[in-house]
């Protein structure tokens, strides 16, 4: 099982999540409610922290155009009234988490990506908490994803440096050690070969040049490369859609030292990290933790 760590609730790695035995009904101190925002779409669910799964279905609405802050955050609050409205949820006063597609410090967003420009700058933490009327914690989108993964999905029985890398529309990354998040990566951004490397290893590159599997093979092959050799990792997450299709390209990677494992949590990741990055918050984790206090 994963590390306890100084920033995430315990409750979240007490379980043996290979045993297949079922657990009892989650209390509302083990449940947290995560949105995540995205070009298309704004889901989210409540979230059992004790395993990483989902309590009844998510819920999902079209991102509103344009997407910008005005327009999306009401969006969230819909979402997160109408998970609270069910049988079995967290405490009304417990934090929500939110990823976004950009990076985000300190709960503001720097970028913005395949959303309005007008998220450049803007404190989405304090934006939300008006909306919500609750306390709100923000994450980079494919950090909150890789979060879920390091603990809950293939990280779970590995310890030391773990690289959850999304292919997608764009490259998203998210590191991993020990259980612990290191934040805003970024590492779609790598320049490889003289070009950004999402521009030419992205899956939305490989549609766009009509790439054969072993001419976008090659792509990966010399990105997770060069990963590789800066950060010598000890476990390759590859997640996004392609992620489904491990035969199309898996082949052409082998001979990279570092062990790759397609992502086990797919679409539901982003939310279940979000919920995960808010209730290890000081405070919170506290009040997630409360039946394990000696």
């Amino acid at each position: 099982m994963p590390h306890s760590s100084p920033d995430r609730p315990e409750v979240a790695v007490q379980q043996d999540l290979s045993a297949g035995h079922e657990l009892p009904q989650p209390k509302p101190h083990e449940l947290a409610i995560g949105v995540d925002i995205g070009g298309t779409g704004i889901k989210g669910g409540v979230v059992d922290l004790r395993n990483g799964s989902l309590v009844g279905e998510r819920y999902r609405i079209d991102t509103p155009s344009p997407a910008t802050p005005d327009n999306v955050l009401p969006v969230v609050r819909d979402i997160v009234e109408e998970l609270q409205s069910r049988e079995t949820v967290p405490v009304a006063e417990s934090a929500i988490g939110v990823d976004f597609p950009a990076i985000v410090k300190n709960g503001v967003t720097w970028s913005a990506a395949n959303v309005d420009e007008s998220w450049i700058g803007a404190e989405l933490r304090n934006l939300a908490e008006e909306h919500l009327g609750r306390t709100v914690y923000a994450v980079n989108d494919a950090d909150a994803a890789g979060l879920a993964e390091g603990i809950y999905g293939q990280g779970r029985d590995n310890d030391g440096l773990i690289m959850v890398i999304t292919l997608g529309t764009g490259i998203g990354s998210a590191i991993v050690h020990n259980g612990v998040l290191v934040p805003n990566s970024e590492l779609g951004h790598l320049e490889i070969d003289g070009y950004d490397a999402e521009s030419r290893a992205s899956v939305r590159a490989r549609e766009r040049e009509d790439l054969s599997w072993k001419e976008y093979g090659a792509r990966l092959h010399t990105y997770f490369c060069r990963v590789e050799a800066l950060f010598s990792p000890d476990l390759f997450v590859i997640g996004g859609g392609v992620s489904k299709k491990p035969e199309k390209f898996m082949p052409y990677l082998e001979d990279i030292r570092t062990p790759m494992v397609p992502a086990a949590l797919r679409n539901n990741a982003g939310i279940v990290g979000a919920a995960l990055w808010a209730a290890g918050q000081p405070g919170e984790r506290e009040h997630h933790d409360q039946d394990l206090r000696g």
